[in-house]
């Protein structure tokens, strides 16, 4: 009896101390933590400019962040960028915006390493914690590129293309030249040299005598240089037109179109061909822009660009329209386009070789194919009533690629022809001009081979 009360009194002390010691095991399992802060940078690119601000983010989930040190190693210096420590655990994240100018450091281009060094409030390495250490090699580059303009004369007539040539002194992930604000890339690959580049541009319809052009280019750093280009804006008048809607043309068209028209509306069938008009004008637009910014970096296309054949012009480009129906103007649009009618569902031929991007209906565009020449240089075919090809297709100068039609707001046969160059359309009476594509185009590719 005496024994087993031994026993159950030897149990209660282990039980009570186990009970005493379980608390205290937790205590220094939890501060003995080994999981070491993280550290993130942003931007990720090593390079560094003039003045660069980095984003440096640091955590420590479980015991806290302590201490965050960050240093510039250049030339055997060590430049401090940051050094805080942290009072007490419970700061769990922190993020530090740092600026660095290497100059007033005195800091001169090339490589440097960055540091970037963490502790946590762990109990470990005697009391000083967990610690991440990261060195990351960085370039120092303040120097913006140069630029070299190779083509000296660029005449540009509004709603016309141009072309400029160009060299840069390094690699820039962004090049192109601005005119009036919008940004057309520049690329390279056509010639031996890399650093050389060529971008085709347009000036808009609307875009004036006044409109700055550029060339610009960003480096890798974030350095920018511009540089201006000699050039001559003529100016140019563009047709008024005014289009008569019916009765007969809505009830015939607007079926087509899926539109909402708010209940109430006195003239539905009018408010919904103004929706299309306008609304839908603008969405397909955005739509055959945004397939004009993608392109190959290839010239797939080679001298005057191909009209459709026996055929009589319709509509002009960048024509002023006004739309009245009733005796009362309803709408005003500008047509980015050139009609052209023959017989009822002519053979369309690829006005240039390319590559098919595109071959689907469009809106009021209707059955439409677009075709990347190379470059940012597209063609548009509209109103089609059938394809002969689909995207991914390569063709060749005059292959037949559709048949005229009426879809889309057509109100009869025709083709819709257009220049999508990037994002903007341009004259595309210009590109069935031989001698206009040699003395703007093809003799400033000639000028920069021979050199």
């Amino acid at each position: 009896m005496k024994t087993k009360i031994k026993y159950t009194k030897y149990h209660l002390i282990a039980l009570i101390c186990f009970l005493l010691i379980l608390p205290i095991l937790w205590i220094l399992s939890a501060n003995f933590e080994g999981e070491k802060p993280s550290i993130t940078l942003t931007p990720s690119s090593v390079f560094i400019s003039a003045s660069q601000d980095i984003t440096v983010s640091v955590s420590d989930i479980k015991s806290g962040v302590r201490k965050m040190w960050i240093g510039l190693l250049k030339d055997g210096k060590e430049n401090v960028l940051l050094e805080k420590e942290f009072p007490a655990a419970g700061l769990h994240e922190e993020s530090f915006k740092i600026r660095i100018e290497p100059k007033k450091l005195g800091i001169s281009d090339g490589k440097a390493i960055l540091r970037m060094v963490a502790r946590d409030f762990s109990w470990r390495d005697w009391w000083n914690g967990n610690k991440t250490y990261i060195e990351t090699v960085v370039t120092i580059d303040t120097r913006p590129p140069s630029i070299d303009i190779l083509s000296r004369s660029h005449n540009i007539s509004q709603g016309g293309a141009g072309l400029v040539v160009y060299k840069l002194s390094e690699s820039c992930p962004e090049n192109g030249i601005n005119i009036g604000g919008n940004f057309f890339p520049g690329h390279s690959g056509y010639f031996k040299d890399s650093d050389i580049h060529m971008a085709f541009f347009v000036l808009n319809y609307d875009q004036d005598t006044e409109t700055e052009i550029f060339v610009k280019a960003i480096d890798q750093a974030g350095n920018i240089k511009r540089a201006g280009i000699h050039y001559y804006i003529k100016r140019k008048s563009f047709k008024k037109d005014i289009l008569n809607i019916s009765d007969k043309f809505l009830n015939w068209k607007m079926p087509d179109f899926e539109i909402d028209i708010p209940p109430g509306s006195k003239t539905p069938i009018l408010d919904k061909f103004l929706k299309v008009n306008r609304d839908l004008r603008k969405a397909n637009y955005k739509e055959a822009t945004k397939i004009g910014e993608q392109t190959d970096a290839a010239i797939y296309w080679n001298g005057a660009f191909i009209r459709l054949p026996r055929s009589a012009n319709r509509a002009g480009f960048a024509d002023q329209r006004e739309y009245k129906y009733n005796g009362r103007i309803v709408d005003h649009q500008v047509h980015l386009g050139v009609d052209l009618a023959s017989v009822a569902l002519s053979p369309v031929p690829t006005a240039n070789s390319g590559k098919v991007s595109f071959a689907e209906y469009l809106g009021i565009y209707g059955k439409t194919i677009i075709i990347d020449h190379g470059f940012g240089l597209h063609s548009m075919y509209s109103h089609l009533s059938s394809f002969d090809v689909q995207k991914g297709d390569m063709v060749k100068k005059g292959e037949i690629i559709g048949r005229t039609g009426i879809t889309g707001l057509a109100g009869g046969d025709h083709l819709h022809f257009g220049i999508l160059i990037h994002n903007v359309f341009s004259n595309p009476v210009e590109w069935w001009d031989a001698k206009w594509i040699k003395n703007n185009i093809t003799a400033k590719i000639d000028s920069i081979e021979s050199k």
